[in-house]
């Protein structure tokens, strides 16, 4: 089959060529997929990169222990392990994949296996596992009426807690770059802000729930747009080279028990149970994927070049071709 191989940690035209390799083979509890399409996300950015240095330590210290990189998917089912019983060949699904998901087969555990949204195509039932996924643990707990914040509205997670977050008849406000305004605006925030004119910290208005994705701000200034029992959840963005954003989130650990209000780190785990829940939301009409770029497999270390070059504007997918 063909697939993008990653050889070592660095620059994605330099650590990832497209060539072909075997076909895996399911074990028991796994299904094997025919790849139509994978998305990107950070996490995929920083398998490639090994950036922050941190993710080395599980994903492998000198070079990488997965070849091929990728996690998000949709596809067909090609054939089933011994003891997988609720999927079949032909079923079309979506999933989240430890890794190998950009190439023509991947093979993945049935339990992280869904099925794919009736009324999305594959390229965009691609985009949901991890981003969408995550938007779903970052906007948990909300209530209709509450206010609810997204800095970072425009990249990939961001598009789908606004969009999330508003199925959850909160009252939304997007932070994002001036050039994505209509774009969060379209996704259905009640309000957008650009935060090249202004800083949301700094304004009068408090929050039942803040979502960052960006931490380029400070828990303490987080705190003061937030309501006195407000809630900060933290998923991912800045941090150094080495640890990331971990120091960030270990600070809001530290502080949280002497605060009022909650600060709290969002670590998405995948399931079937959060694909089902993706899969009805989307077939409602609530969350629709909003994708910026498609390349075919074979460019994916331009994708991946793209993406870390320039701020993430809703999902970057790779298209796979299929053998004949």
């Amino acid at each position: 089959m063909q697939a993008i191989v990653q050889s070592a940690y660095g620059a994605p035209e330099t650590v990832l060529t497209h060539r072909t390799v075997a076909r895996p083979e399911p074990k028991p509890d796994e299904v094997l997929v025919r790849v139509h399409a994978s998305s990107l996300n950070f996490a995929d950015v920083a398998m490639v990169t090994g950036r922050p240095s941190l993710i080395r330590a599980a994903m492998g210290l000198r070079r990488p222990r997965y070849t091929v990189p990728g996690r998000d998917l949709a596809g067909v089912v090609e054939a089933v392990g011994a003891d997988v019983t609720d999927l079949a060949a032909g079923d079309e699904v979506y999933a989240e994949a430890s890794a190998g998901s950009w190439a023509q087969y991947v093979a993945v555990r049935a339990k992280l296996v869904g099925r794919k949204p009736v009324n999305l195509s594959f390229a965009e039932a691609a985009t949901l596992p991890l981003a969408a996924g995550t938007a779903l643990d970052c906007v948990a707990g909300v209530r209709p009426g509450q206010k609810v914040l997204v800095n970072g509205a425009s990249g990939g997670v961001g598009s789908f807690a606004v969009q999330a977050a508003k199925a959850l008849g909160a009252e939304v406000t997007g932070v994002c770059s001036g050039r994505n305004v209509e774009l969060v605006t379209n996704l259905g925030a009640d309000h957008v802000v650009d935060y090249q004119r202004s800083d949301f910290t700094s304004g009068s208005t408090r929050y039942d729930l803040i979502i960052d994705l960006v931490g380029n701000r400070s828990l303490a200034a987080y705190r003061r747009a937030l309501a006195p029992r407000g809630t900060l959840h933290l998923s991912g963005g800045g941090g150094g080279r080495v640890i990331g954003p971990m120091a960030r989130l270990a600070q809001a650990l530290v502080v949280n028990p002497f605060v009022s209000q909650r600060l709290r780190p969002v670590f998405a785990t995948p399931s079937r149970a959060k694909l089902d829940r993706l899969r009805e939301l989307a077939e409602a009409g609530s969350l629709t994927p909003a994708i910026e770029r498609t390349y075919p497999l074979s460019d994916a270390p331009e994708a991946v070049r793209r993406l870390i070059a320039e701020h993430a504007r809703g999902k970057t997918v790779l298209t796979v071709a299929q053998e004949r």
